[in-house]
C-alpha cells in the first residue's frame, strides 16, 4: 500500500506550475488516501541539482537548456525510475517520449479529464510497484528497493544488510522477523540470520545456497531440505 506520493513539476512558466499544483492536490485528495508532497522546479537544472528522487515528475518540454527531453534522458541515465509525464504544448515531441520510457505525454492547456485519466493510472502503477518493492527508512528519507534487486539479505547486530544484484548493499535498522512479513514468497529464510531470494539460488551445496553471481550464504542443516523443495515450488510456479 502506498502512504506518500512525491511529485515533481519541473516548467519555466510559474502559472502553469501553479496549476498543474493545484491539480494534483485537489485529484489527491478527492482520490487517495496517500498523503503528497509537491515540489516545484524552475528548469531542468533545478530539478537534476536537487537530488531528490520523486515518484512521479511532470516535465514541460520547451524550456531553456536542458529542455525537458534532456533533461529526462539525465534522469534515466542515472538510473531515475520516475514515472515521468510530459506536459506540453509540442505535439510533435510525442515520439521521442518513448526513448525515455515516459508515462504519458499531456498537451497543453491541461485537459481535466484526461489528467483525471492519467492520475487514475499513475496511482495503480505506484500500488503495484510498491507490492513488489520493499520500502525502507534510512534516516531522515525514505528508499524503495524492487525485490528483484535483492538476491539476500542478512542480520548483523540491529541492522539488515540488503544485497544488491548490482552488487550495493543496502542497510538499515530493522530485525529479521519482521522483514520476512513485508517481503513476498520469494524469500526464503535458509538460517536464522538470512533470507535468500530464491530467484537468484542456483544450487545449494556444502551447506551453503549457491547464488548467481557466485555469493554463497550458510543454510541450516535443518532446512536444506525445506530449500530444496521451496526452490522447485517457486520454479514451477514461476514457469506457469
Amino acid at each position: 500500500m502506498v502512504t506518500m506520493i512525491t511529485f515533481a513539476i519541473c516548467d519555466d512558466e510559474p502559472r502553469t506550475a501553479r496549476e498543474l499544483a493545484g491539480c494534483l492536490t485537489d485529484y489527491m485528495e478527492e482520490h487517495s488516501t496517500a498523503a503528497c508532497a509537491v515540489s516545484s522546479f524552475s528548469g531542468g537544472r533545478a530539478l537534476l541539482e536537487s537530488g531528490s528522487g520523486f515518484d512521479v515528475v511532470f516535465l514541460d518540454i520547451r524550456m531553456e537548456q536542458p529542455d525537458g527531453m534532456e533533461t529526462a534522458r539525465l534522469l534515466r541515465q542515472r538510473g531515475d525510475s520516475s514515472l515521468l509525464v510530459f506536459v506540453t504544448v509540442l505535439k510533435e515531441c510525442v515520439f521521442d517520449a518513448f526513448q525515455v520510457e515516459a508515462f504519458d505525454y499531456l498537451l497543453k492547456p491541461l485537459d481535466g479529464v484526461r489528467f483525471r485519466q492519467t492520475m487514475d493510472r499513475i496511482l495503480r502503477a505506484l500500488e503495484q510497484r510498491a507490492a513488489e518493492s520493499l520500502v525502507i527508512r534510512r534516516g531522515t528519507g525514505w528508499e524503495v528497493v524492487p525485490l528483484s534487486d535483492i538476491v539476500y539479505c542478512e542480520v548483523l547486530g540491529r541492522k539488515i544488510y540488503l544485497h544488491k544484484s548490482d552488487g550495493a548493499v543496502i542497510d538499515y535498522y530493522d530485525r529479521l522477523e519482521d522483514l520476512e512479513r513485508r517481503v513476498d514468497g520469494r524469500f526464503f529464510k535458509c538460517h536464522r540470520s538470512y533470507l535468500v531470494n530464491l530467484g537468484w539460488v542456483r544450487g545449494c551445496q556444502d551447506g551453503q545456497a549457491v547464488l548467481a553471481q557466485g555469493a554463497r550464504v550458510p543454510v541450516s542443516r535443518l532446512r536444506e531440505r525445506e530449500l530444496t523443495r521451496s526452490l522447485l515450488c517457486y520454479m514451477k510456479e514461476k514457469g506457469r
